[in-house]
């Protein structure tokens, strides 16, 4: 029989084995685990490489759109993307003068639909190598496969990596960028 002690050890091991299948299901984001039935705003406030996302979505009012039912992907730039813009980019961008723009900015890393990089994947190769992705920004970014790799190349032609795909979430999927992706203004 299991006493107490005992007891207590086999069910931290099925607690911790239960979290380390959970984190496996989805990759950590910036030191922090990512959970499938939480949003995406919920799951971005946690990673320590989207605060600056985090803080754009807050100054652009885009919140409770991101913790609405979706399904949404997002394309999620890092920190270090938004520190490649020019300087003062960021600081002016939040600045609420500048929330239409910034809006505009965020959406076109917006896409109506839960678009796993498989179903992107795809995509691509049903469209002769480059695929339209249309977002709720109204911006078309081109879909590309590099080595293994899919790229989204803006409407200025900067070209974003998916350096991390498919972070399910419960209202969509986030792939995560390592460049902050521009429409034309």
């Amino acid at each position: 029989m299991f006493n107490a002690a005992m007891r207590t050890v086999v069910l931290a091991t099925m607690m911790t084995a239960t979290a380390v299948a959970v984190q496996a299901k989805n990759p950590e984001v910036g030191g922090a685990a990512m959970f499938e039935d939480k949003n995406i705003v919920e799951n971005a406030m946690n990673s320590k490489d989207h605060t600056t996302l985090v803080a754009a979505v807050k100054a652009a009012g885009l919140v409770e759109t991101l913790q609405g039912k979706g399904p949404f992907t997002v394309f999620a730039p890092t920190n270090a993307a938004f520190d490649a813009l020019p300087k003062g980019t960021v600081e002016t961008l939040v600045k609420p003068e500048n929330k239409d723009q910034l809006t505009k900015i965020l959406t076109c890393h917006v896409v109506a639909a839960d678009a796993m990089s498989s179903a992107i994947e795809k995509m691509i190769k049903d469209d002769g190598g480059t695929h339209d992705v249309k977002t709720v920004g109204g911006c078309v970014l081109k879909a590309k496969e590099d080595m293994g790799k899919i790229t989204l190349t803006d409407e200025m032609g900067n070209v974003a990596h998916v350096t991390i795909a498919d972070v399910k979430q419960s209202n969509g999927v986030i792939h995560v960028i390592d460049k902050v992706l521009l429409p034309k203004m």
